[in-house]
């Protein structure tokens, strides 16, 4: 075989082996009391906080779960929903209200008001 083939073959595979790897989520640990399970969920007490905790039927549990059981949790973060929109329309206004005021009306063109008392009568 051409070994530039090779050589590019080699190369196609780390970089399609690389792009796998970046795309996984960080993992994070929890550990603490369980005080609730159900099929669906784990309820933790760690410390002062209460974790609730979704469980999936990919979750691999190792060991019986059970109320007083001292847990160790590997999960990750993922989002379930984004609305940019909502911050984009925040911005916008924050923006509108701090923008300078401008009027098509030239200065001085507009009525005064006259003082509803004359400053030159004299109090009594």
């Amino acid at each position: 075989m051409n070994p530039k083939v090779i050589f590019l073959l080699a190369a196609a595979s780390l970089a399609l082996s690389s792009a796998a790897l970046a795309t996984r989520a960080k993992t994070y640990e929890i550990t603490g009391t369980v005080l609730e399970t159900t099929p669906t969920k784990i309820v933790v007490q760690k410390g002062a906080e209460r974790w609730e905790i979704d469980l999936d039927p990919q979750t691999k549990v190792r060991g019986e779960l059970k109320v007083g059981a001292k847990v160790t949790i590997t999960y990750t973060m993922s989002a379930a929903k984004i609305d940019a929109g909502v911050l984009t329309k925040l911005k916008a206004a924050a923006e509108e209200a701090v923008a300078p005021i401008t009027s098509s009306v030239a200065p001085g063109s507009q009525k005064k008001e006259s003082p509803a008392i004359s400053p030159t009568a004299s109090p009594q």
